[in-house]
C-alpha cells in the first residue's frame, strides 16, 4: 500500500479536468492506497457548499456523485488556507469533511508520501 496525495487546481470552467484528482482519488483509495485529495489555486471553490452539484466533466460521472463517494470511504480532503482566503472562501463555507490545511500541512504530507499527482 502507497500513500498518495492527489492535487487538484481547475474549477467550474474546466469540469473534466477538474474531476479528474477526485476520480484518482477515488481509484487509488479503492486499490487499497491511503489517498489525501488537496484542493489548490481555483480547485478550492469545489470544497464551498453547492458549487459542485452542476459540475460534469465530458463522459465522466457528476462530480457531487464522486464527492460523495470520496467523503463517505473516509477520503481526507485539504482545502488550501491561503487559496480559500484569496477567494474569499472561510471555514463555515466549507461542505462537510472539507479541511482547511495550510502550506506546512501539504509539505509535511508530500514529503510523507509515496507518490504525488498534481491534476
Amino acid at each position: 500500500m502507497a500513500r498518495f496525495v492527489i492535487a487538484g487546481i481547475k474549477e467550474t470552467d474546466d469540469p473534466t479536468m477538474a474531476t479528474l484528482p477526485f476520480i484518482a482519488s477515488q481509484t487509488a483509495h479503492e486499490q487499497a492506497h491511503d489517498v489525501v485529495l488537496w484542493l489548490q489555486a481555483e480547485a478550492v471553490v469545489f470544497a464551498k457548499k453547492g458549487v459542485i452539484d452542476g459540475v460534469q466533466g465530458v463522459g465522466l460521472p457528476a462530480l457531487k456523485v464522486l464527492a460523495n463517494t470520496i467523503l463517505s470511504q473516509g477520503i481526507p480532503v485539504w482545502v488550501c488556507s491561503a487559496c480559500a482566503t484569496a477567494r474569499q472562501i472561510n471555514e463555515p463555507d466549507l461542505e462537510v469533511g472539507g479541511m482547511m490545511k495550510g502550506m506546512q500541512d501539504y509539505v509535511k504530507a508530500i514529503a510523507e508520501s509515496d507518490r504525488n499527482l498534481s491534476f
